[in-house]
C-alpha cells in the first residue's frame, strides 16, 4: 500500500523504521511537526521522524496546522491508501481524515479504552497498573475513541520509568502497526468498537504537576517519580534550591513528611508513610549526581526540608 506516515518524537521512530523495511508497503511521504528550537543555543532542529525521513530521501510535510489548504491539497495529490500515525502531536480535521482510502491508523500506547489522551504511559505507571500495552485503531473525530484493530500487552515492571516502558512499547507497537497494515491490505482486519466501560484519560503532564508532594505515601511518590522520568522530571525544593529527583528507593524508616536526614546509607526524606532514599538528583544548573555526594558538599542545614 501507498503509505503517508505521521509522527514526531523518538517513540514513533521504530514504527517508521519498521514500515521502511516492509516489502509490502511504500512510504511515499512523512508528516511531522515543524522544526523547533532546542537546547541552550535554541538551534532549530528537525523532529526525530523528520530526520529519519531525510536519511531515506522521503518527502517531509511540516504544516503548522494539518487543516492548512496547501497541506490538504498536497495530501490529496499523494493519494495514500492508508496513513499510520504515531504521536504526531496535532488533531486531524475530518476533511484530512477522509483522504486515505483505508483511513488513519493510530498506534496508541495503552490498552484502549484505558488511558485515552496525551500521556498514557505516564498515567499507567503513576496509577500502579500491572499490565499495559499498545493499541492500533481507526482514527475518528473523538479523542482516541475509534474502533480497535489490534493490541499487544506489556507487563509494567516494578522499577519501570516512563522512558523505559515507552521504549519497549515503541518496539512491540511497531510490529503491531505493521501487522495491522498487512491485515488491512489482506482484507482480514476486524475493527472492534471500544467498550463503554473502563474508559480513563491521561492528560499531558506539566512541569507543575511533576512536583513531589511529600505528604503522599512512599509508594505513591515512587510511582510519581518514575512516571515523569525522564520528562518532564520530578522535582522538589530543598531550602531555596530546586532539584530534579531521579527514581528512589522506599525505606522502612519513618520521618515527618519532607524532613531530610543525611546518613552514611544515603539521603532519607520523610513521606506520609515510610521514608524514601534518594538516588540521583540534579540541582538547578548542574549535572545529575549522587544525592549523598551532593548533600555532603552542600552541608545542609539541620532544619532544611523538602517541599
Amino acid at each position: 500500500m501507498r503509505v503517508v506516515f505521521a509522527g514526531t518524537p523518538e517513540p514513533a521512530v521504530p514504527s517508521l523504521r519498521r514500515l521502511l523495511e516492509s516489502e509490502r508497503h511504500e512510504v511515499i511521504a512523512v508528516v511531522t511537526r515543524p522544526d523547533s528550537a532546542s537546547g541552550r543555543g535554541r538551534k532549530t532542529v528537525r523532529s526525530p521522524i523528520g530526520q529519519l525521513a531525510d536519511e531515506h530521501g522521503i518527502p517531509v510535510c511540516t504544516p503548522a496546522k494539518p487543516s492548512e489548504p496547501d497541506f490538504v491539497s498536497q495530501l490529496v495529490d499523494l493519494a495514500p491508501d492508508v496513513c499510520p500515525v504515531v504521536a504526531y502531536g496535532a488533531l486531524l480535521p475530518q476533511p484530512v481524515l477522509d483522504i486515505p482510502r483505508f483511513g488513519w491508523i493510530n498506534l496508541h500506547f495503552s490498552l484502549l479504552p484505558a488511558w485515552r489522551g496525551a500521556a498514557p504511559v505516564h498515567a499507567a505507571i503513576a496509577a500502579g497498573d500491572d499490565i499495559t500495552g499498545a493499541s492500533t485503531f481507526l482514527l475518528d473525530a473523538g479523542m482516541d475513541t475509534g474502533p480497535v484493530l489490534g493490541v499487544v500487552t506489556e507487563r509494567v515492571r516494578a522499577t519501570d520509568t516512563t522512558g523505559e516502558l515507552l521504549t519497549r512499547l515503541a518496539s512491540s507497537g511497531a510490529e503491531l502497526l505493521a501487522a495491522t497494515l498487512d491485515a488491512i491490505e489482506d482484507g482480514t482486519a476486524g475493527a472492534q468498537p471500544q467498550p463503554e466501560d473502563g474508559v480513563s484519560y491521561a492528560s499531558k503532564v506539566t512541569v507543575d504537576a511533576a512536583r513531589i508532594d511529600w505528604n503522599r505515601s512512599a509508594a505513591f511518590i515512587d510511582r510519581h517519580i518514575r512516571s515523569v522520568t525522564p520528562a518532564p522530571g520530578a522535582w522538589t525544593t530543598i531550602g531555596e534550591l530546586r532539584v530534579k529527583v531521579a527514581p528512589v528507593q522506599c525505606s522502612s524508616d519513618t520521618l515527618e513528611p519532607g524532613v531530610i536526614e543525611v546518613r552514611k546509607s544515603g539521603v532519607h526524606i520523610g513521606t506520609g508513610t515510610s521514608a524514601i532514599v534518594l538516588g540521583d538528583i540534579q540541582p538547578q544548573g548542574k549535572k545529575l549526581m549522587k544525592a549523598l555526594d551532593w548533600a555532603r558538599g552542600a552541608r545542609l542545614d539541620e532544619t532544611a526540608v523538602a517541599r
